[in-house]
């Protein structure tokens, strides 16, 4: 049986006057009775006892019992109470228990049957500081807590603290319904600004942990801040109570004469023979359900819902709950689809004529379709592609061209940054405008059973204490399963099995491994210059005409310009940015238009400075730095496409290695892993061992405030650090990529593509690759390119080091 605290309101305002009559009479320190130095300890259930208190307590423990018989015995009375750290532990320890607590006189003491009931009155603090025994109950050494004097110079702090607190304890009671008025006059009563707090912080429902604060601060001054912080958050509280109580009140008032006044009013209907809209919506609903030809689970669902709102008031909030649930029911395309199309040449000509380029995704719809045709005897699973590259390559136009060329219905739902499960499965209909998930309510918008559905944004799904969505996902992206997914709001299967899945994503090693293990990777590379021609006279020229309200025969690019423009203005992988900036040209164009212009405008590399400024981007970045001893090229992969890297080292007097460049701990690894390579075969390297004794040696990544991290820069750490000790310079528009082990063996790496596209812009035309990424570098990167390029492919340290360094002058 727990232990408790004050019973009932009577009993509460009994105490705080029995307390005040008390502590008039009681007005010498010296008759409070002396605690002393070892106390029975009694741990209390959500209770916290304060000096100077009565309260009524209910002990059933049978330790308790003990302890309280062996406790009056003594002609003191006086027992230590603390309260429980969990109120849930029956027979808690000195661990389980607050350190500070209050000594409490027995004044009344009732045994029942099953309980000990007793008036205790708090005397004093005290701290617990060291047990004396557990059994059969706590038993301690304590030490008395006197509240510290408030010094002279805080005395009018300390009254004016007692006054605020005394004005919102007032507020309190008055907002509260659980405290009689009479409480309010505890504050007139006791005017000592200790025991005023100490009672307020008892009779209001505080928390325990607030109240043991309260009970473990013995400065005054500071106890009477912490009070009146908690008062004030009390008082906000019951003010939102008392106002969202009045509100609930009066809308309860008027839904009951709105009531009142429909069914009188469905009553004159009767006796003047008019029409009965309500019935009429009731017909309008199941036919609804009828025609919406659902599943027989489905279907019976929702007939039990009709038959529930039937016997629904219109005025009642449960009506539009039930009303709600049946409109979604009929609202989804249970059976209705759409036919695809299945002329082969014909989608390829609609995905070629929307997208330049993406071969292998083409290819691998027309082999969908192809399938399609061939399996008659059921339909055939659906893909579920997932679209990995960088930003701008087009992957969810790419969605858009492919329904177009199928000819189904295109539905997309951005997943960035969802992190409630109930995105993605719906609320249960326990809640207050609850609604089924974006699933769902996409499916409505689609007005078919088989759309092409586009998860944009996949890698970016978060999750917090609201669920996983990544996790609700696995089922709808499961061709085994989701032909059941079953919606919290609806609860009952919907058929997911003809929907084509398309995800898109950035990056792969932000989506959960179960949910990347059901969609078939495809990579959309970043583009090369010729494409990128390819696509903006083809496509981002006449979208941008059309956007500005202005046509071919009144604007014209000279291809030198369009290419002029992709090969200074932008750098990236995509070709947002580069529609972004042919915008920002034909706006020039259009300010003069505007002004009254009526001949025709030819874009001209002079026309496009003029609009754009002076170049932003080199084409020969590697040859406008000087490749001195110590620096080296290397190639990088980054979620927005590749990127050349510069990598520095040099020497000085001291000993040791330092990285710098905001470095991950694998890239910091590949320079050790290096540098040991270097230390072992330094005589094959011509390299003196006095070397590593007597200097310092510091490798530096330019671009300090990108973070890098990844092993594909070992070889090219190698060459940067062989470069510095041997004073041999790097050979010229080189670069090179690859992981280094520490025998000098050449791992294979990532990203082959977007490495030689940077590597390609930048003027590099000689690139060193691990020899297990030949077939990536022949298969991915465009002939155009490679044949511009020289490629070796290497599988030893020492390749690297005899292709990437000049040799000795001698």
């Amino acid at each position: 049986m727990p232990d408790s605290q004050l019973t009932n309101e009577d009993e509460m305002i009994d105490a705080v006057i029995e307390t005040v009559t008390i502590h008039d009479q009681a007005g010498d320190p010296e008759e409070k009775p002396e605690i002393p130095s070892e106390l029975n300890i009694l741990p209390l259930r959500d209770s916290v006892i304060f000096p100077m208190l009565i309260a009524p307590l209910s002990v059933g423990r049978p330790n308790s019992i003990k302890l309280i018989d062996d406790s009056v015995v003594s002609s003191q009375r006086i027992i230590g109470m603390v309260a429980q750290r969990d109120p849930e532990v029956d027979d808690p320890n000195f661990e389980q228990v607050y350190d500070i607590g209050c000594a409490v006189i027995v004044r009344t003491l009732m045994k029942g049957t099953d309980a000990v009931r007793m008036i205790v009155q708090g005397s004093a603090r005290f701290r617990i500081t060291s047990a004396i025994t557990t059994e059969p109950y706590l038993r301690a050494n304590v030490e008395v807590l006197a509240d510290e004097p408030v010094p002279e110079e805080l005395a009018e702090e300390a009254e004016a603290l007692r006054r605020s607190v005394a004005a919102l304890f007032e507020q309190a009671v008055r907002l509260s319904p659980n405290m009689p008025e009479d409480l309010a006059s505890l504050t007139q009563s006791v005017t000592e600004p200790n025991v005023m707090a100490d009672l307020i912080a008892a009779h209001i429902p505080f928390s325990v942990q607030d109240k043991q604060s309260i009970l473990e601060t013995t400065d005054v001054i500071e106890r009477l801040r912490k009070l009146l912080q908690m008062l004030g958050r009390e008082v906000r509280v019951l003010e939102l109570t008392s106002k969202v109580h009045g509100e609930v009140t009066a809308e309860l008032s008027r839904n009951q004469r709105e009531y009142y006044l429909r069914e009188q009013l469905k009553a004159i209907q009767r006796e003047l023979g008019e029409t009965d809209d309500y019935s009429e919506d009731l017909e309008e609903l199941r036919d609804s359900i009828e025609e919406a030809d659902m599943p027989e689970e489905a279907q019976k669902a929702a007939y039990k819902e009709m038959d529930r709102l039937q016997r629904i008031s219109p005025g009642s909030p449960e009506y539009t709950v039930a009303r709600t649930y049946i409109e979604t029911m009929a609202a989804i395309p249970w059976s209705k689809s759409t036919e695809d199309r299945l002329d082969l040449d014909e989608v390829r000509a609609v995905l070629d004529r929307e997208h330049s380029g993406l071969d292998k995704i083409k290819d691998r719809i027309l082999e969908f379709l192809a399938v399609r045709i061939v399996k008659t005897d059921s339909p055939p699973r659906q893909p579920i592609l997932c679209f990995y590259g960088p930003p701008g390559v087009g992957k969810t136009s790419l969605g858009k061209s492919i329904a177009d060329a199928m000819g189904r219905n295109f539905v997309r739902l951005s997943l960035g940054g969802v992190r409630d499960e109930a995105e993605i499965r719906g609320h249960r209909r326990t809640y207050i405008g609850s609604l089924p998930g974006q699933i769902v309510q996409s499916l409505k918008r689609a007005g078919s059973n088989n759309p092409l559905f586009v998860l944009d944004e996949i890698d970016k799904l978060g999750n917090d204490f609201r669920g996983d969505p990544a996790s609700a996902m696995l089922e709808v992206l499961d061709p085994q399963q989701n032909n059941a997914f079953r919606d919290h709001y609806l609860d009952v299967p919907i058929d997911l099995s003809k929907v084509f899945f398309i995800t898109t994503a950035n990056r792969l090693d932000t989506i959960p491994p179960a949910l990347r293990d059901r969609m078939e990777i495809i990579e959309l590379g970043g583009y090369t210059e010729d494409e990128k021609f390819d696509i903006a006279t083809h496509h981002l020229v006449n979208r941008q005409l059309e956007e500005h309200g202005l046509k071919s025969s009144k604007l014209e690019f000279k291809p030198e310009a369009l290419r002029y423009l992709i090969r200074h203005y932008t750098r990236e992988a995509g070709v947002r940015n580069l529609e972004r900036e042919i915008g920002s040209v034909i706006r020039k164009a259009t300010v003069e238009f505007a002004k009254g212009r009526k001949a025709k405008i030819t874009v001209t590399k002079a026309w496009v400075q003029k609009a754009l400024g002076a170049p932003r981007y080199t084409t020969d970045i590697v040859a406008e730095r000087k490749l001195l001893p110590g620096v080296a090229v290397g190639l990088a992969w980054t979620p927005v496409g590749g990127e050349i890297l510069f990598i520095e080292s040099s020497l000085y007097p001291g000993k040791g290695l330092t990285v710098t460049g905001q470095l991950g701990d694998v890239m910091k690894e590949s320079v050790t892993a290096a540098l040991s390579y270097i230390r072992a075969h330094a005589k094959q390297l011509h390299i003196e061992s006095s070397v590593f004794e007597n200097n310092q040696i510091h490798v530096h990544v330019p671009a300090g405030a990108v973070p890098k991290d990844g092993p594909s820069a070992g070889i090219t750490m190698l060459t940067a650090l062989v470069s510095l000790l041997s004073g041999r310079p790097s050979v010229e528009r080189l670069a090179m990529t690859g992981e280094l082990t520490l025998t000098g063996q050449v791992l294979p790496i990532g990203g082959v593509k977007e490495k030689i596209l940077a590597a390609f812009r930048s003027g590099v035309n000689t690139v060193i690759l691990p020899m297990e990424n030949k077939k990536d570098y022949m298969e991915e990167v465009p002939e155009d390119i490679r044949s511009q390029l020289s490629a070796h492919f290497v599988t030893q340290a020492s390749q690297v080091l005899k292709l990437a360094l000049q040799p000795v002058v001698k």
